[in-house]
């Protein structure tokens, strides 16, 4: 259950920086997108808290950072256009090498 608790924490810690970008757009409703990325924090942060009973400290906060920076980074790409040379996407997947070697080792 604590793995669940740390992938949803890890999927929340994804919701901030995008609201914080969405709330930057013209047309946005800037305070809406800042209090959904305030949520998001908010819940990411319990769901870590929650997960770090039974997981390691060190192993629990690499996860929960590494799904944020992978995920936001294919946010970037499929919403925002951002960058997919190969260099970015190969950094990502040493980021997702080393969450796997963590839980695995």
């Amino acid at each position: 259950m604590n793995w669940i608790a740390l992938i949803i924490a890890g999927i929340f810690e994804i919701g901030w920086p995008l609201g914080i970008k969405m709330s930057q757009q013209a047309d946005s409703n800037k305070f809406g997108w800042i209090f959904l990325s305030v949520i998001c924090m908010t819940i990411s942060g319990a769901m870590l808290w929650y997960a770090q009973k039974t997981i390691p400290i060190g192993t629990a906060y690499a996860v929960w950072t590494g799904i944020g920076a992978v995920g936001t980074l294919l946010v970037g790409i499929i919403f925002f256009q951002d960058s997919a040379n190969i260099f970015r996407l190969l950094s990502a997947l040493l980021i997702v090498v080393g969450i796997v070697g963590l839980k695995l080792f």
